[in-house]
C-alpha cells in the first residue's frame, strides 16, 4: 500500500472547511478537476455509506464515505478509476492552526504485494498528489474567497 499527503493552510475555522467538505454532493462547485457531482444514496445509518458520483471529463466516478468524524477526518473509497490502479482511498483531516486551519489530504493505493505492485502503487500515489494539489487549491479558492 502507498500513500501520500499533501496539506494546506486556509485562513478559515475548521467549522467552515467542515461544512464545505461534509456537502459530500456539492464538490463540483469547488473542485477545478470535476465537472459534475451529485449525491447517489446515503448511508444505512448516517454519512458513512454515502455515495457520491462524479463527472471528470469523460470519466464517471463513485465514492463512498468510510468515515465521518465532524469536524476533523472525512475519508471515502473511489471506485471507476481503471482496475489497475486497484483499491484508491482519499482522507480529508482538518486541525486548528491560530484562527486558520491544517487541511491534509493522504490518497491510498492498495494494487497488491508483489514487488511491481508496489513500485505502480507508489507511482499511482505520486499522480494522484496532483490532483490532490488541485482540490486543495480549490478548497481554499472557495473558503478564501467566501469568508475572506
Amino acid at each position: 500500500m502507498a500513500s501520500i499527503s499533501r496539506s494546506r493552510t486556509i485562513a478559515v475555522p475548521p467549522e467552515s472547511v467542515w461544512a464545505v467538505l461534509d456537502d459530500f454532493g456539492s464538490i463540483a462547485s469547488w473542485a477545478p478537476t470535476v465537472d459534475h457531482s451529485c449525491l447517489l444514496r446515503s448511508g444505512p445509518t448516517g454519512p458513512v455509506g454515502t455515495e457520491r458520483r462524479l463527472q471528470v471529463g469523460r470519466q464517471a466516478l463513485v465514492e463512498r464515505i468510510t468515515e465521518h468524524t465532524p469536524p476533523s477526518a472525512l475519508a471515502y473509497r473511489i471506485e471507476g478509476l481503471p482496475r489497475l490502479l486497484g483499491e484508491v482511498s482519499n482522507r480529508w483531516t482538518l486541525r486548528p492552526a491560530a484562527g486558520a486551519t491544517v487541511v491534509t489530504l493522504t490518497s491510498t493505493v492498495h494494487i497488491g504485494a508483489r514487488p511491481w505492485q508496489r513500485a505502480a502503487e507508489r507511482v499511482a500515489a505520486r499522480l494522484l498528489a496532483r490532483t490532490s494539489g488541485a482540490l486543495l487549491t480549490g478548497l481554499a479558492n472557495r473558503l478564501e474567497r467566501t469568508h475572506g
